[in-house]
């Protein structure tokens, strides 16, 4: 069976091929892609700015924040039917290597994949995709399948904030930093929660757009008074829980101000190949709780139970600000790259 693919060969590289798609083994879905979002990450690799995808191994087919619909499962399969709406996990761990077995992240898996970044793990940038039972999960008939495509990045956000141990409820005073797709999930999860919610970003855009989903409030980090706004809002205790969503060197930084005295802090934005200058014994005196956030484990279905309760209180679709056809890729990445400021999500769609 041929089918349309892109591949990225380099930065600034990406084709779309038709090539023949493997036989199906036993283990294996076919899934007819309906929905891909462009993630900040797949732009950087375009743009040559991260080593996350690896087209120095080969080509690779980008796309891990994908939905579509299952329409041949391999002999023994038994959790998807064909038909099924479907999505999938991201970073893939082999269940097998030492690590694995002793109940590690996917993260720490030796022989770990990750979707969309590596050529051993195609992503769904492509008419069609071919993806392990273990790996894929069923979402419900209702569901368009664009919502199905905010699985994955809703899913980043939903276990940095309860997977690490950050765990808001009412009487917590939540700060997300970054108003991006990832901190408009962590704020979504914590108002969820019924925590008071803060998002801190420097585009008036993306402040505006935070209130709409989850946000009480939203503050620029570039005003002189910023400082005394965060004080006023959190109170004399501080925040208590401080959720780093940007990646941004600044953004990094000002957390160690922002936490109040014990805060748990979950990190989630990628900063990974930069040392970032933080006041690092301000977590001493403040007992601060940190935790990273690289990847999620067995957490896909609990994120799809999560969307189904609150996908109706927020309109998860004026979150994609732009639509494209999977023929005009090129022209939906130009608009990634160029225009991240009102590009919140640029969805691709296929026929």
């Amino acid at each position: 069976m041929k089918a349309k693919i892109s591949f990225m060969y380099g930065p600034h590289d990406l084709r779309i091929e038709e090539v023949e798609l493997p036989p199906l083994k036993p283990n294996e879905v076919l899934i007819k892609l309906k929905a891909c979002g462009i993630c900040g990450s797949d732009v950087e690799c375009f743009e040559g700015e991260s080593a996350e995808g690896r087209y120095d191994i080969a080509p690779y087919t980008p796309g891990h924040e994908w939905a579509g619909q299952a329409v041949e499962v391999g002999k023994a399969v038994t959790s998807v039917k064909p038909g099924n709406k479907v999505v999938g996990d991201c970073v893939l761990p082999c269940f097998n290597c030492a690590n694995c077995k002793e109940g590690l992240m996917p993260s720490a898996c030796v022989n770990m994949r990750e979707v969309g970044f590596r050529p051993d793990s195609p992503g769904g940038m492509g008419e069609y995709m071919i993806l392990e039972e273990a790996y894929t999960h069923v979402i419900p008939d209702d569901w368009h399948y664009e919502l199905g495509a905010w699985v994955e990045t809703f899913n980043v956000g939903y276990w940095g904030v309860w997977g690490n141990g950050c765990a808001p409820d009412a009487s917590d005073i939540c700060v997300v930093i970054g108003g991006g797709p990832i901190g408009l999930s962590c704020s979504m999860v914590c108002k969820t929660a019924g925590a008071k919610v803060a998002v801190v970003d420097p585009l008036p855009a993306r402040r505006e757009n935070a209130l709409n989903y989850g946000a009480d409030i939203a503050f620029d980090p570039a005003r002189p008074g910023f400082p005394g706004e965060i004080d006023a809002f959190a109170g004399v205790r501080g925040a208590s829980v401080v959720l780093e969503c940007s990646g941004n060197d600044a953004g990094i930084a000002s957390l160690f101000d922002i936490a109040g005295h014990s805060a748990r802090v979950g990190l989630i934005g990628h900063s990974i190949g930069r040392k970032v200058p933080v006041e690092l014994g301000k977590t001493i005196w403040k007992t601060l709780n940190l935790s990273g956030s690289g990847g999620t484990k067995n957490w896909f279905p609990r994120t799809i139970r999560f969307l189904s309760v609150i996908k109706d209180r927020y309109d998860f679709a004026a979150l994609n600000t732009h639509h494209f056809k999977f023929a005009d890729l090129l022209k939906a990445f130009d608009v990634a790259v160029h225009d991240k400021a009102n590009a919140r999500k640029v969805m691709l769609t296929f026929e």
